[in-house]
């Protein structure tokens, strides 16, 4: 198990001659990408990113996208094997364990949710019952960790700055890149959550644009910049070349001060509330209270 720092270089060279199946679901309201990856030498499959949909006002969940997904990996008959989440999601819920309980497979998440747990724990006020030590998920990915599905080999990669938890996931010639990265003309990840640093960001794209040119990169949302189509793929030299904030020639100093200056104006996430108290149980829901209903929590002026 590799455990480098940042500045350390790459814990393991990405194989580009293996090219997995990648396909896009696309949640509009939450303008996020749940992909389903398949090994080309096998059944065996994977998903990144899964949405489970809220109605906040009304109170109500959903699973409409989630089925879609399951619809689709039984009608290909496929072997899922990994559940993934990027990061704990700020502006989505998971629907990994509804997924995990109709398909099997195993839920993995960054070592650093550890972190995250602590922090929002504490801003949550959980009690005993809130474990802080990742167990609600069956694997704590450390950097350049390797896994399978079916044959294909696959590895994390720490990738912090927008949560200490996010990992970019390298599935052969793919790279699955969470809220790290956006599409080129969209830029890069806000780094001003709790847990969060524009600098440590920073060095985290450097690791993803020294991987080979030819990488596809899946990104985990689009918000359509200037009233273009959806996209969802781009690849490290797009990136390296193009990427608005962070293209080659960019220092590290300018990049952090337009990060800071830029996340000072944003407002918080409409459903960050909701999906850090679900995300950081690995997509399950807060014990039901003593009347059996479960609730999520509105801690005030704290974020």
């Amino acid at each position: 198990m590799s455990k480098l720092s940042l500045n350390d270089g790459l814990p393991f060279k990405a194989d580009l001659s293996v090219k997995p199946d990648v396909l896009a679901f696309f949640d509009e309201p939450t303008n996020t990408f749940t992909y389903v990856i398949k090994d080309p030498g096998s059944k065996a499959c994977a998903v990144v990113d899964s949405v489970m949909e809220i109605d906040y006002a009304a109170g109500r969940l959903s699973l409409h996208g989630a089925d879609r997904i399951i619809d689709y990996i039984r009608a290909q008959d496929l072997d899922l094997q990994w559940i993934i989440e990027t990061h704990v999601h700020a502006d989505h819920l998971s629907a990994a364990p509804y997924i995990q309980e109709k398909l099997g497979g195993k839920i993995g998440i960054g070592a650093e949710i550890t972190t995250v747990q602590n922090t929002f724990g504490k801003i949550f006020n959980e009690g005993s019952e809130f474990c802080r030590d990742g167990s609600q998920f069956d694997r704590l990915f450390e950097d350049g960790d390797e896994y399978f599905v079916g044959e294909l080999r696959c590895h994390a990669l720490h990738t912090p700055g927008h949560t200490p938890a996010c990992m970019t996931h390298i599935m052969g010639d793919a790279a699955f890149v969470g809220d790290t990265l956006f599409m080129p003309d969209g830029g890069s990840a806000r780094a001003d959550f709790p847990g969060g640093d524009a600098r440590i960001l920073y060095h985290s794209i450097q690791r993803i644009l020294s991987l080979p040119d030819e990488l596809r990169l899946f990104m985990c949302h689009d918000y359509m910049p200037n009233g273009r189509n959806v996209e969802y793929e781009s690849s490290v030299k797009q990136e390296r070349e193009h990427n608005i904030h962070v293209h080659q020639g960019v220092s590290e100093s300018d990049f952090v001060a337009m990060r800071e200056k830029r996340d000072a104006t944003l407002g918080m996430p409409r459903l960050i509330l909701p999906s850090l108290q679900v995300n950081m149980r690995a997509g399950h829901l807060p014990p039901a209270d003593t009347n059996d209903v479960v609730y999520l929590k509105l801690p005030l002026n704290l974020l």
